[in-house]
């Protein structure tokens, strides 16, 4: 709880001084900027603890913020807690406090990823944050080479690096980037990267380069990002055309436009092609193809108990390809499959799939957390540029998510282990949200205390959807000149950051748990049930034992467990009978972890049946399925004969149960539970006993022969009219 009301302070503390950078910043803009301190930004001093990369980075910052460095590191100093400023830390948290600022004000740009220095130097603040001070620097012995591209802006110098280019430092293409750098700068851009994934992101862009992030493969991603969502504002723009949007519904994803890649939507038997389209609340799916009929929406924000999931479907409802998704609601009468046809693979039926369920998922979180307004517009803006993001990256690298590797947050959230404490986690952090009133406040008092201040976030993934020409909310107040706070402070870990860490933490463990699952399935059914005889053996001896001795083959031994078995129930130690196996059951698992520490376990080994063709297997699996057949054939007409009974069909046999029923409750009544124990016991065990076993027998035929004569109730099976049906 303590660091929860660290990390708000430490909010505010930042929130006060980025108030500060943007009055400083408008004053220097109706005033004029002097020549002096024109020159201390084109000119900024070095600060002698970071290293030359990280002054590089920081003299960017500081031409882009408009504020001298010396401002800057008196700012950090004054304003931010002591615990961010240790002498380990410093350098990083300093280079961070800068950092920060630059990408939330570079992210206020429309157009900000489509330009490549803002590419170049957010690579650069991770390069630098990985080796901040000038003691780090000394590790690394590769001296970066200087560039002398130049990027000039309207006033006639770089916005990124200086004329001379003696401050700008380009590495070569042997730097890289690791994983906590990435996480650290990435997530401040909503766009970039979300807290939650972002780790899961880092993997799927370093796969194939040993888990080392290069510049031209960060490049490329970003590309990738900037096309994706050019086309979802312009391209797919002709599509809303026969779609009846409501407001804030925005258009994410749209297939089947490609007259070679169809998109198939099946009903029963019947089949039409078609154009979908995914908005952030429906599915749409318009019949046709170039020319398109009134769409049919499948709802995905309202609680209708969807169910979506991967399906075989073919011709005619025949199940031969894994190439559809299924829809079933309670707005309509039977599933619809939508089916993606691919020459090789289901990569296109998967990544439909996965963002279907990301917004599915994302109302979900909506409607069990009560969220509106702001808040809710922040989780689907969260939603939508998670799917923007794995498209980007599967489309730049064909990369292919798995079950804990996903990109998507709420997938993500649901298939972890721990995800639900994310999701608590993000349901907290949105109680903080509130726009108006906080901007408000950092306007009219932009040096109170923060202590004095209510604590407040800024809904990051909305404001950046919004700058990027996304309207998901007409009326809120998305200033555009607002006090950005979001999730990422300076040298703090936010409650959200570490949830995500142990839940990735657990991930380990559940995916080599996984592994070793997948190692010990076997087919056919014959091996299975050989596996499954020899892991249920010692249940499987103890059984024959009990009927051995129920047998009376040696008289001797059945004599005495009756006895010791009735004396128990007697004396009434038969409650402690399941608190023994369970102590016992533990100290073997104790003895076997004590003793067995460090060791790997041996293999169980099995002797597998022969093997059998394809014809004998598919006669066995003939014989299974009668033998099935006839068990619930069985189970029918014993529930027949008893509904037979309880109707009194046969009124001798219904007066004799009816008897019996009132002895047993009698007995239940004024015997003892434990009398009536030991007394079906008796029964039971000794019915092989020699001297009743004739008698025993001849009382189970009796009951046998009275059991065939009841009668079954009778069954009518009604067929369903097929034009009713139609209908």
């Amino acid at each position: 709880m303590e660091k929860v009301v660290k990390v708000e302070e430490e909010m505010l503390k930042m929130k006060s001084v980025l108030s500060n950078l943007k009055r400083n910043k408008s004053n220097a803009r109706d005033k004029g900027i002097g020549e002096s301190q024109h020159s201390s930004f084109l000119s900024p001093k070095s600060i002698p603890l970071l290293s030359p990369l990280a002054n590089s980075v920081v003299s960017r910052c500081s031409k882009i913020l408009q504020v001298p460095t010396e401002e800057l590191q008196h700012q950090f100093d004054t304003e931010l807690p002591g615990t961010v400023k240790e002498l380990l830390t410093y350098a990083r948290s300093f280079l961070e406090f800068c950092s920060y600022q630059t990408i939330h004000l570079l992210s206020t740009s429309p157009d900000f990823l489509s330009d490549k220095e803002f590419r170049r130097l957010t690579y650069d603040m991770m390069l630098a944050w990985e080796a901040p001070s000038v003691e780090s620097e000394t590790l690394d012995k590769e001296s970066p080479s200087c560039s002398n591209q130049e990027v000039e802006d309207e006033d006639g110098w770089s916005l990124f690096y200086s004329s001379s280019t003696t401050t700008a430092v380009q590495v070569d293409d042997k730097k890289t980037v690791g994983r906590e750098a990435f996480a650290r700068i990435a997530p401040v851009c909503a766009a970039v990267a979300d807290i939650i994934t972002v780790h899961n992101l880092f993997d799927a862009l370093t796969s194939s380069s040993d888990y080392q992030l290069h510049f031209l493969v960060y490049e490329k991603y970003i590309r990738s990002l900037d096309k994706i969502i050019k086309a979802a504002k312009y391209a797919l723009a002709p599509a809303i055309g026969n779609l009846q949007l409501s407001e804030g519904e925005i258009v994410i994803d749209v297939d089947g436009i490609v007259p070679t890649q169809p998109v198939l939507q099946h009903i029963g038997i019947s089949a039409w092609p078609g154009r979908l389209t995914l908005t952030n609340y429906a599915l749409y799916f318009e019949t046709g193809v170039g020319l398109y009929d009134k769409a049919v929406r499948y709802d995905l924000a309202m609680d209708m108990k969807q169910v979506i999931k991967p399906e075989l479907t073919g011709p005619l409802g025949a199940r031969l390809f894994d190439k559809a998704v299924m829809y079933k609601s309670t707005s309509i009468e039977e599933p619809v499959y939508l089916e993606f046809p691919q020459f090789k693979g289901n990569s296109r039926r998967d990544y439909w799939l996965d963002i279907c369920l990301e917004i599915l998922h994302a109302h979900r979180f909506i409607r069990k957390n009560n969220l509106k307004e702001i808040q809710k517009s922040e989780i689907l803006a969260k939603a939508i540029l998670g799917i923007f993001r794995y498209h980007a990256v599967r489309e730049a690298f064909n990369f292919f998510s798995s079950h804990y590797k996903t990109l998507l947050a709420f997938n993500l959230a649901e298939s972890l282990p721990g995800g639900d404490k994310i999701l608590e986690t993000l349901s907290s952090r949105l109680a903080l949200l509130n726009v108006g009133a906080g901007i408000a406040n950092a306007k009219r008092q932009p040096t109170l205390s923060p202590r004095k201040q209510q604590p407040t976030l800024s809904p990051v993934s909305l404001l950046t959807l919004s700058r990027l020409g996304f309207v998901l909310q007409k009326e809120a107040n998305l200033d555009g000149e607002s006090v950005v706070i979001g999730d990422i402070c300076v040298g703090e870990t936010n409650p959200l950051e570490l949830a995500v860490k142990q839940s990735v933490l657990d991930t380990g463990t559940a995916e080599a748990a996984q592994a070793t699952v997948d190692q010990v399935k076997v087919d056919g059914i014959d091996t299975n049930v050989a596996v499954m005889k020899e892991l249920l053996f010692p249940v499987i001896e103890l059984v024959s034992r009990l009927q051995r001795l129920a047998s009376w083959e040696d008289p001797y031994k059945s004599t005495v467990f009756l006895v010791m078995t009735g004396y128990t129930i007697i004396r009434g130690w038969t409650r402690y009978i399941l608190p023994t196996i369970f102590v016992f059951v533990a100290i073997l698992m104790l003895w076997c972890r004590h003793f067995n520490k460090g060791r790997p376990l041996e293999a169980f080994k099995v002797t597998p049946p022969p093997n059998r063709n394809a014809v004998e297997q598919l006669l066995t699996l003939q014989d299974a399925i009668t033998q099935f057949e006839a068990l619930i054939q069985a189970g029918n007409i014993i529930l027949l004969k008893i509904r037979a009974l309880l109707f009194a069909v046969l009124p001798q046999a219904t007066d004799k149960v009816v008897l019996l029923l009132v002895f047993i409750a009698a007995a239940f009544a004024f015997v003892p539970l434990k009398y009536l124990v030991l007394l079906v016991f008796l029964e039971a065990f000794t019915r092989e006993m020699p001297y009743r076993k004739e008698s025993s027998n001849r009382w189970v035929r009796r009951v046998k022969e009275w059991w065939i004569r009841i009668p079954a109730a009778p069954v009518q099976l009604i067929k369903v009219d097929e034009k009713k049906k139609k209908k």
